[in-house]
């Protein structure tokens, strides 16, 4: 069955309250300044049973200029709205400024109602349906249905009913698979249960036992009980007028404007990219670093505007802002904002976040204005790509995009999916997803590194792969890590724990080359018995360039280092692992006396042969014999 939410909007003393007790038997003033002083002051909530048997919440809005900030609590979650206007009166100051600021939210339905019809005649009310005609043309109310009631005599009620019946049928279906959210606009306690927050359901499901988390403050609780219509039950949809138990919190630590939502669906922030429009018949405009009071949600923040793209917004022009928060909001792409006057108060326009948590922006940036051009657009497949863009460089996973919320999570993979075949982004381990544009970056910030370490390091053959991931991807944990090093192949070498650029190669000196000719000789001669290094070091005039050499060669893997102070040259060390592996094959394992028997060799050049074996899963100790591994 279709969520459907109704709202009502209009001057003070017009008539809103008394029509909804008419059409629910309810009265949605509830506190006692209200009762005494017959206004409405803030919020008020009943439920409508329609004609065909549907449920509908419904909110009473004030009417009077002093709260409309209660008046914006309530009226962004509504599918419907019934415009009272008061026969005696017509279309009065507060009349307006709620149509602007309907038209603003961009709400989808409407029915104007004339109510108090039983205190005119037949001539005034001909001339007040003209005026009102008149106003209405060029907003969404232009071609709505008019109603005439009287709550006092009961007529048109019935009429009323039916045709809000009627119009629910043509809603959309909220989306009910999206994170669930509710903006809170009511907060309570009852004795026995606890505190309790009210809101219109603005998207997915709740469940009882849900852990839940109230933002921006990102305090945990978790849903005790759900009412719907004043019933108990396991679930709540958007679309709803909801009332939920929380577990464990207090009154005090909840207020109007919070956001009930899960775990990592919002992200609190001091910033917001909107489009916004300046009403036509404004006689303000909005001038850069304008101090002003944004409505989003059931909440009210002081804000700068920072115009992005013009130096003023004038009455009936749009333009890309950014709004610099004075408290943190948490809010998602396309929610629609509304936006007043610091003082005096009133509203100036409105539009819809384009973006929910964007850097801080320079203004006349044009790379800056065609991002939120493109964001604007809304088409999805451009959207999603855009986001993996600004999300690559901290290496987030497909969790995380569905987690934000901004689309639905089978529409989410199949988009990622067709990038991954298109080339677009590429998944690495833990379903990290990079896009191409940002591994590019990437990898020529790798070559520089590494060039740069080449040219400063002739003889190393590479950088330590830690000391590489320090200056390029300190974010990256260790999986991931080798996974990109892996998707880079075609440009690097990873050796052990360095890497180096594909075609590096190491270039000695006339000098360097000398010693290193010398090294080789001096250990092919020695053989299995070789000099060690301090022997050798001995024989250089200097032993700084020599040690420089010998490094390079055990770097790259012309010499084979045993331990500290006895290096094989590698076509020995090759030899010396046949003998010994045909050795133990012939013989079931070799002794420490016996190796140094084969290789004819003494016990100082054995045994630290054996354990680097040993070390490297070659060969391993059984008894005291070594057999192969």
């Amino acid at each position: 069955m279709k969520n459907v939410v109704i709202g009502t909007a209009g001057h003070i003393d017009h008539g809103k309250s008394t029509l909804i007790k008419a059409l629910t038997g309810l009265d949605p003033d509830r506190l006692k300044e209200e009762k005494k002083r017959g206004i409405t002051i803030d919020l008020g909530f009943a439920e409508f049973v329609l004609p065909s048997g549907k449920r509908a919440g419904v909110v009473d809005v004030p009417g009077h200029e002093k709260f409309i900030k209660n008046m914006l609590a309530g009226i962004g979650g509504i599918d419907i709205v019934l415009l009272v206007i008061a026969a005696d009166e017509g279309v009065m100051p507060q009349t307006q400024e709620h149509l602007d600021i309907l038209s603003i939210l961009e709400i989808e339905k409407g029915i104007v109602v004339l109510t108090k019809t039983d205190l005119v005649d037949e001539d005034w009310l001909s001339l007040v349906k003209e005026d009102i005609k008149e106003k209405l043309k060029g907003t969404f109310l232009e071609d709505a249905t008019m109603m005439e009631v009287s709550a006092v005599e009961g007529k048109g009620l019935d009429e009323l009913a039916h045709e809000i019946d009627r119009q629910t049928d043509e809603l959309k279906d909220r989306n009910i698979n999206l994170p669930p959210r509710i903006p809170i606009d009511r907060v309570f306690s009852i004795s026995g249960f606890g505190t309790v927050i009210t809101g219109t359901q603005i998207e997915g499901t709740f469940k009882v036992g849900d852990e839940v988390l109230i933002y921006p403050n990102k305090v945990e609780t978790k849903i005790r009980g759900i009412q719907v219509h004043g019933k108990s039950v396991d679930r709540s949809y958007a679309g709803q007028r909801v009332a939920i138990n929380l577990a464990n919190m207090k009154k005090e630590d909840i207020k109007r404007g919070d956001v009930l939502s899960i775990d990592k669906v919002l992200e609190p922030t001091m910033m917001l990219d909107v489009k916004v429009n300046v009403l036509k018949e404004s006689n303000w405009s909005i001038k850069n670093r304008s101090r002003l009071r944004l409505y989003h949600g059931s909440s009210e923040i002081l804000c700068r505007a920072v115009i992005l793209d013009k130096e003023e917004i004038l009455p009936g022009e749009s333009a890309y802002i950014q709004l610099r928060l004075e408290e943190e909001v948490v809010a998602k792409r396309d929610d629609k904002i509304v936006l007043r006057f610091y003082s005096p108060m009133e509203t100036i326009g409105g539009g819809f976040i384009i973006d929910s948590n964007p850097h801080k922006h320079k203004r006349f940036k044009e790379d800056i204005i065609e991002k939120l051009q493109l964001k604007e657009k809304g088409d999805i497949e451009d959207l999603i790509e855009e986001m993996i863009k600004v999300n690559s460089e901290n290496y987030e996973t497909m969790k995380f995009y569905i987690d934000k919320g901004e689309f639905a999570e089978n529409e989410m993979e199949k988009v990622i999916e067709k990038f991954i075949e298109e080339d677009k982004v590429v998944k690495f381990v833990d379903n990290v997803i990079l896009h191409k544009d940002y591994l590019e970056k990437l990898e020529k910030n790798i070559i520089k590194e590494l060039k740069d370490f080449h040219n400063k390091n002739t003889l190393k053959s590479g950088m330590l792969k830690e000391e590489l991931r320090n200056r390029v991807m300190k974010k990256v944990k260790n999986k991931l890590y080798d996974d990109l090093l892996a998707y880079f192949e075609s440009v690097l070498n990873l050796v052990e724990n360095k890497v180096s650029l594909k075609d590096f190669k190491v270039t000695y000196t006339k000098d360097q080359e000398e010693i290193k000719k010398k090294i080789e000789d001096n250990l092919t001669k020695g053989k299995f018995s070789p000099r060690t290094i301090k022997e050798m070091a001995q024989t250089f005039k200097d032993e700084n360039e020599f040690n420089k050499v010998i490094q390079s060669m055990i770097d790259f893997n012309l010499l084979i280092k045993l331990d500290e102070n006895i290096v094989l040259y590698h076509t020995v060390y090759n030899e010396a692992v046949t003998m010994i592996k045909d050795f133990i094959k012939d013989n079931d394992g070799i002794t420490l006396g016996q190796c140094r028997d084969v290789l004819s060799t003494t016990r100082k050049f054995a045994l630290p042969l054996l354990e680097y074996l040993d070390n490297n899963k070659i060969t391993k100790r059984h008894g005291d014999k070594r057999i192969i591994n």
